[in-house]
């Protein structure tokens, strides 16, 4: 009987142990302006497992950028067919050690009016462009929020910039390793009314295996 507990304990061990040890999926956002590419967080396995589930049925293929706000972010996550979203969405996975920098990949939703469980959409995100922030800005976001900021984060907002103001907010499920100047050159696309590109601006999803 103690032997067999003992081996349980072990396999439990050794499962936990490969549960913390998975790589996280890496992705490549094939765009008109260039790669973007990013890792999805383990910690989010909801939104991740969507995102991965929604790349191998073809999803994102053709995919356009709605909504573009230079200094601010790029949106997109609708289908080539013009379907917003696949009609459902998902549980918040809002963790204090994800936060808005630039290259952040987040998951969009409605607002707290209507969606007070801060849920995500199905499959509209968002990556974060910002801007670079100082102390004052940062404590006054503090202020009006009550969210408070790490030093990590701190030094980040100052160094590479984000959109602190949404941290606690929304659903950080990724972050940008390369290609931060194509999301520069994408904030920066002449766009009319809504934040919509005029130039039809498209993506398409690559999952690296």
């Amino acid at each position: 009987m103690k032997k067999t507990l003992i081996l349980f304990n072990i396999l439990f061990s050794l499962q936990l142990i490969s549960q913390t040890e998975k790589p996280e999926t890496l992705i490549i956002i094939h765009t008109t302006y260039g790669d973007i590419t990013a890792k999805l967080y383990n910690d989010t396995p909801i939104h991740r497992d969507n995102f991965i589930k929604l790349v191998k049925e073809g999803w994102y293929e053709g995919s356009p950028f709605h909504r573009v706000i230079s200094g601010f972010m790029i949106q997109g996550g609708g289908n080539k067919n013009g379907k917003n979203d696949p009609g459902y969405t998902i549980e918040a996975e809002i963790k204090p050690n994800h936060f808005h920098k630039k290259g952040a990949l987040s998951a969009a939703r409605m607002g707290d009016q209507v969606n007070p469980e801060k849920r995500s959409s199905g499959s509209q995100f968002y990556i974060v462009q910002g801007q670079k922030v100082n102390d004052q800005y940062l404590n006054s976001v503090t202020a009006q929020t009550g969210h408070q900021f790490s030093a990590e984060q701190k030094q980040a907002y100052k160094t590479i910039g984000g959109t602190p103001h949404l941290d606690g907010g929304y659903t950080v499920f990724g972050e940008v390793l390369d290609g931060y100047a194509v999301i520069d050159q994408i904030a920066a696309v002449k766009t009319a009314r809504g934040d919509k590109p005029v130039q039809e601006l498209t993506m398409t999803i690559e999952i690296l295996e």
